[in-house]
């Protein structure tokens, strides 16, 4: 069979691949799960940094594991990588809210990073894959929440940039589709209609625009979260003035776009680099 009539990785394709060690594993909360994954460049220097979210529908068997490979690689491009770990539905705490204030905490902890390792919290960039696309946009999105707003907090991480890959942007279009099954409900606890005031909160599009440069990357044959949603994100950041850019990967699915082999790669990882102002 021909590179091009490959069929699209699969999630267990993704779990198979090596799962390099992070080179220092680190809590940033009390719970089991509020931890990341810390790996470092090579060289001297301030490091960029790339705050990693995984995917999985928020959902509590799916984690980093999925995105180990990713950020190796990255990492070996020149970027340092946190890795978030994050309560998800189906845990203790996970869903509404504290998928959010995790991700929102695992975030803001990359200051408390910084006073050991040489990170540059001027090139701060987050990136997500599926629903942890979702939340590396809610990060972009959150310094636009109202002041006061809890998940906002007081001094929310500044980003450089966001790379979301096969990203959920818009929660109330997930719901209907519906990408994820339920799980875009009962991360909301309950549909956009009942919740609107959580809605107007953890829905990135709702809160453009963010005045963070987004870059969107789907793959052309994604049946998991399809361009067209991709598209509908690219077009509100577009009008509410926001600089926005979506690539379209012929020839990749859902899977490829988080597996450093893959002929995603590249675009995957300039786009990362750019946004991060590696070069």
């Amino acid at each position: 069979m021909s590179a091009s009539a490959q069929e699209p990785m699969t999630s267990k394709d993704l779990i198979a691949l090596p799962q390099p060690p992070a080179d220092h594993t680190l809590a940033y909360g009390g719970q089991p799960q509020q931890y990341g994954e810390l790996r470092l460049p090579a060289g001297g220097g301030d490091h960029a940094v790339a705050i990693v979210i995984h995917g999985g529908c928020w959902q509590a068997p799916y984690g980093l594991d999925q995105v180990r490979a990713l950020c190796a690689a990255l990492t070996a491009a020149g970027v340092a990588t946190w890795s978030l770990e994050y309560r998800r539905l189906g845990e203790p705490g996970g869903g509404w809210p504290g998928t959010l204030e995790d991700v929102a905490r695992g975030a803001d902890h990359v200051r408390v990073l910084a006073r050991q390792y040489a990170l540059d919290l001027d090139r701060v960039v987050a990136v997500g894959h599926s629903a942890g696309g979702h939340l590396a946009l809610w990060l972009a999105a959150r310094e636009r929440l109202p002041a006061g707003t809890a998940l906002r907090g007081e001094s929310p991480l500044r980003l450089r940039g966001v790379v979301s890959l096969a990203g959920i942007a818009d929660l109330r279009d997930a719901a209907e589709r519906p990408l994820c099954g339920d799980a875009p409900i009962e991360l909301l606890g309950g549909r956009p209609d009942q919740v609107p005031d959580r809605m107007r909160i953890a829905s990135p599009v709702e809160s453009l625009p963010f005045g963070v440069p987004q870059t969107l990357v789907f793959g052309a044959l994604d049946g998991i979260v399809p361009p067209e949603h991709g598209r509908l994100h690219l077009e509100a950041a577009k009008r509410a003035g926001d600089t926005a850019t979506l690539r379209i990967l012929e020839g990749c699915g859902h899977f490829e776009l988080v597996n450093p082999a893959s002929r995603a790669w590249p675009d995957v990882r300039d786009a990362v680099l750019s946004s991060a102002a590696v070069r």
